[in-house]
């Protein structure tokens, strides 16, 4: 049998077809990844991650992004995935909550901490608070109840009592105590 190579036809100037330019493409790092965007530019960044990267911990929260479970980390602060075309990442750097634990495992201290408060309803919004927390903190290292009210989050199941308590853990230093 012979090689395909040899059973492809020749492109030449007299053939007419000339192979189209490869796609431009956008460029961006998504937990410490690099990755290459040569879709819809206008694809927002949820659906990258949920579609292609196939990252499913950050979820939609409506058109909008009003309810903050499809928050994530854009060079270190946190925005509405949905609200974001694929365009306006080139060169950007998005963490979400898959890429908030350790290479080595580790969770990270609002990970723990929201075990520790058994701060997990139902789940559906538990990656938004996670990545809002972060945000909070990395801001406002000892923030106080103003602070935690202007987080932009809602939760249906009731665990925001324990999130406000996981983040004061955190503040508090006491992550991984009884």
């Amino acid at each position: 049998m012979a090689p395909a190579q040899d059973l492809a036809t020749p492109v030449t100037s007299e053939s007419g077809i000339v192979p189209e330019k490869a796609r431009d493409g956008i460029d961006l790092e998504i937990n410490g990844e690099h990755f290459r965007h040569t879709g819809d530019p206008q694809m927002p960044l949820l659906w990258y991650l949920r579609d292609v990267l196939r990252l499913t911990g950050t979820k939609y929260a409506g058109m909008h992004g009003e309810t903050g479970a499809d928050l994530v980390l854009l060079n270190g602060k946190m925005v509405s995935a949905v609200t974001q075309p694929m365009a306006k990442l080139a060169g950007k750097s998005v963490v979400t909550v898959e890429g908030l634990a350790a290479n080595d495992g580790s969770l990270h201290p609002v990970q723990q901490a929201f075990i520790d408060e058994d701060a997990i309803g139902c789940g559906y919004c538990t990656p938004g608070w996670l990545i809002a927390a972060v945000d909070l903190l990395t801001r406002k290292p000892k923030p106080g109840d103003g602070d935690l009210d202007q987080l932009p989050n809602l939760c249906r199941c009731g665990c925001q009592t324990r999130v406000r308590s996981a983040i004061k853990r955190v503040a508090a230093g006491k992550v991984g105590q009884a």
